[in-house]
């Protein structure tokens, strides 16, 4: 969600086009797409790569002869212009987790705009989770999985297998599938250069390696952002002692935020946003304010699992991050609607 001089609607033909441009045209800081639907016609995935050099070129090719009247893309993309120019060298930070890691279709979105954003010029931070690969590897150990108030009671058999399954697994899978469509990613733990050092949680008698943030240092990072490359940072830190903790990934991707001065936090869900009614999925609240969003909070309207993410939010936001966003993970291209409209996939929590 982002206001910007020129207004760009979900009607927009961008969606159906952006994601697909001219696949003679070189650019220094072109995109990139998955399919474009037309009316009778249906192409192929297209084969991106975004180079990262001192032009930060990007060369698109595509398999399939392109459907679109070249007047059309050109207006698209000059329609895109504004919002782009409002992020362009700013870092967002993504957390991803919920339906849009579970459904390879919106995997494949979510991949598919990150590689979009990079190429034109938006510095991403990319925070996962990625508690059903854990569940399904305890289930294969033949440990079942304990949970208490929604955290993951972890043990020191579970930790050993969270580390193993987000950072050996998930993580590398991640990184691959970006490289794959065309940008640089780089794989890493908050383990890695000291990236976020944890403390025990005050429940840690009953929740075990759980633990919270103690530090955070972004130093390991800043190399990565400035160069273009795309960071997949693993929700797994370790105290001073080399002890590893399970990190929740809302939490992370917030500090790490903070940390980074970054634009914005966009947290990836599997519901439509805050809601002014929790039974009714139309009552969106589109964008509200810190003030608001706590008195939410206080009338009960804001409960149960959104409370951690909201709290999350808020907090990065007193640390100077510019806005916050709980998004519809299950919304295909969530992530460009978020940055690229003014209407954006979700709710916009301000300062």
């Amino acid at each position: 969600m982002a206001a910007a001089p020129k207004i760009l609607h979900l009607s927009s033909p961008l969606f159906q086009t952006l994601k697909n441009p001219n696949p003679n045209f070189i650019s220094p800081h072109l995109l990139s797409t998955r399919k474009t639907r037309t009316k009778n016609t249906t192409t192929t995935p297209l084969s991106i790569t975004c180079l990262s050099s001192s032009s930060q070129s990007a060369i698109l090719t595509e398999k399939t002869l392109p459907t679109t009247p070249p007047q059309t893309r050109v207006r698209i993309l000059s329609e895109a212009l504004p919002f782009i120019q409002k992020f362009r060298g700013k870092t967002i930070v993504v957390k991803y987790g919920g339906a849009a890691m579970k459904s390879e279709s919106l995997q494949a979105s979510v991949i598919a705009d990150l590689v979009l954003l990079s190429c034109v010029g938006l510095r991403i931070v990319f925070v996962h989770g990625g508690g059903p690969e854990i569940n399904l590897w305890l289930g294969r150990l033949g440990l079942k999985p304990n949970f208490l108030n929604g955290l993951r009671v972890t043990d020191a058999s579970t930790m050993e297998i969270v580390s193993m399954v987000l950072v050996g697994k998930v993580n590398k899978h991640l990184v691959s599938l970006i490289n794959k469509a065309g940008a640089t990613a780089v794989g890493l733990s908050g383990i890695d250069g000291r990236l976020l050092t944890a403390s025990p949680s005050p429940n840690s008698s009953q929740l075990g390696f759980v633990g919270d943030i103690a530090t955070v240092d972004p130093t390991v990072l800043r190399p990565l952002i400035l160069d273009n490359h795309i960071p997949v940072i693993a929700s797994v830190a370790a105290d001073p002692t080399g002890q590893s903790y399970n990190i929740n990934a809302d939490t992370a991707a917030g500090e790490l935020a903070a940390a980074l001065g970054a634009e914005k936090l966009i947290l990836l869900t599997d519901v439509a946003g805050i809601l002014e009614n929790r039974d009714d999925p139309a009552s969106l609240v589109k964008q509200i304010d810190i003030k608001g969003v706590k008195k939410m909070m206080e009338d009960g309207k804001i409960a149960g699992g959104m409370i951690p993410k909201v709290n999350c939010c808020v907090r990065s936001l007193a640390q100077g991050v510019r806005t916050s966003s709980i998004i519809d993970g299950r919304l295909e291209h969530s992530l460009l609607l978020e940055i690229l409209t003014d209407e954006g996939a979700g709710t916009m929590i301000t300062g």
